[in-house]
């Protein structure tokens, strides 16, 4: 499983129509057929400066890149998120194994 995660601040002025439209545009990504667990979420925390984030998942790394390469993502990367986006930080996870300590 693969986690892909990015926390965003938009040009536009919070609470905007602008701002609403981008997330709606956003949303249109979870119709990419690999996508699994979607969600546009709201940041709450004043420990960073970032105000949304996207999270959604993978069932593989094959999906993951499918999705990279997804005609409708990189429309959405090249003609709305270039131009609405100010700042963003991308995190993308996997399940970590962790190893029994020794006795």
């Amino acid at each position: 499983m693969i986690r892909h995660t990015v926390v965003f601040t938009l040009k536009h002025p919070k609470g905007s129509v602008a701002e609403a439209e981008f997330l709606k545009k956003a949303a249109k990504l979870e119709r990419i057929n690999v996508v699994q667990k979607f969600e546009i979420l709201h940041q709450i925390s004043q420990k960073n400066p970032f105000d949304f984030g996207l999270s959604m998942e993978f069932a593989s790394m094959t999906e993951f890149r499918y999705y990279n390469e997804h005609p409708d993502h990189l429309d959405f990367v090249e003609y709305v998120w270039k131009k609405e986006v100010s700042e963003f930080m991308e995190i993308d996870y996997q399940p970590h194994q962790f190893i029994e300590s020794c006795e």
